[in-house]
């Protein structure tokens, strides 16, 4: 699997692997593809500590870090880290206050205890709290930054490049992906709506190829409903350098993912997500849960901005939680969600990915081989 982005990073495989667990970052690189952190949950000192982790587990081998910097701020000019949250919360309209607090009382909920504060992890789709992971980050030996909200500010790539050290960008549409380029963003990734996550509308299938032909010669990884062998080779004859793969690895071994919510995951079918502002304020796919499905539903004051919708989300996850309330528990994740139904390492779901592609690439080789022994074709 040699293309030019695997040689640009010194990888075996050029396959990137989301996750916002250390040790299936760790994994993946060790095997010989190129995991990359998703440092949005995280805040700044904990950001710190699984990145001093990963340094320490992969021997210098290269691995990425994702961060969520959006395109434009609601936030006042000037305000710092430590009074974001305030900020955000004063903005949250009542109406929507009582919306979710209404939700969670029917569905037996209890407020948090006494002394019990949301964790804020809302911070990281703030511009400022993503300047403070990036700060974190570069203080550690990455080879890649990647920004999944829109365009990351010319600043930040003039930054990153002065490190020596590549950006790449998650987009959904070749215009988006012009824009990228035009902004200095050295990778894409090509990301269909069946992906988890921050998606859009285009269907991995036709947005591949029309990324690949917009940004010539710029490598491109190909995102969404990718989970087995035959996926990637797929991806690869639509013209990408690589894939870039998420959902996939929230069911593994290596995982951090609650014992009950990977229940769920295991028994979900393809069809059982939806693309949905509940989680973020922007649209997300994920599992749908009685919580996607509120929002959506005729009595939702409607989802608000992000990171305003994040603010709301983040206290009710962690009611959720504390509550054990298995039915209300969801994660951001893709169609290939049907195909996940067993744990296994990370190692194994990793060359099941290469044996996969191997075998297909032979077999569509087969099939263009129309020698019938006389030598004529």
């Amino acid at each position: 699997m040699r293309t030019p982005i695997a040689d640009a990073f010194g990888i075996e495989f050029p396959i990137f692997a989301f996750s916002h667990c250390r040790d299936v970052v760790a994994a993946i690189t060790n095997a010989g593809g190129f995991g990359v952190l998703g440092a949005a949950a995280f805040l700044p000192e904990e950001l710190e500590i699984e990145l001093a982790w990963i340094d320490d587990h992969v021997g210098g081998k290269p691995y990425g870090v994702d961060v969520l910097m959006p395109a434009s701020s609601m936030l006042d000019a000037g305000v710092e880290l430590g009074g974001i949250a305030e900020q955000l919360t004063t903005m949250i309209p009542d109406g929507h206050r009582r919306f979710v607090d209404d939700f969670l009382a029917r569905h037996d909920v209890p407020a948090l205890p006494d002394g019990v504060e949301p964790a804020k992890r809302f911070l990281g789709l703030t511009h400022q709290g993503a300047r403070s992971q990036l700060e974190i980050a570069l203080a550690h030996p990455v080879s890649l930054v990647v920004n999944a909200l829109g365009p990351p500010p010319a600043d930040v790539v003039e930054l990153v490049h002065g490190r020596g050290i590549k950006v790449g960008a998650l987009v959904g549409s070749a215009a988006h992906a012009v824009k990228q380029i035009d902004n200095g963003v050295d990778v894409l990734v090509a990301q269909g709506t069946e992906a988890g996550g921050h998606t859009g509308e285009i269907t991995s299938m036709v947005l591949i190829p029309e990324v690949v032909e917009a940004v010539h010669p710029a490598p491109v990884l190909a995102a969404g409903g990718i989970g087995t062998g035959r996926q990637v080779a797929a991806a690869m004859a639509l013209g990408a350098q690589g894939v870039w793969t998420g959902s996939i690895w929230l069911t593994v071994r290596e995982s951090d993912t609650p014992p009950a919510l990977m229940e769920k995951l295991l028994a979900a079918r393809s069809n059982e997500t939806v693309r949905s502002r509940s989680w973020s304020g922007k649209p997300i796919r994920m599992l749908r849960t009685a919580w996607s499905e509120a929002w959506d539903g005729p009595d939702s004051p409607g989802a608000l901005p992000a990171p305003l919708q994040a603010v709301l989300f983040e206290e009710a996850a962690q009611r959720i939680l504390r509550s054990k309330a298995a039915d209300l528990s969801g994660t951001p994740v893709g169609q290939i969600v049907g195909r996940m139904n067993a744990i296994r390492s990370a190692r194994d779901v990793f060359f099941d990915l290469i044996d996969e592609y191997l075998k297909t690439v032979s077999e569509l080789a087969d099939l263009t081989d129309l020698d019938d022994g006389s030598g004529a074709r």
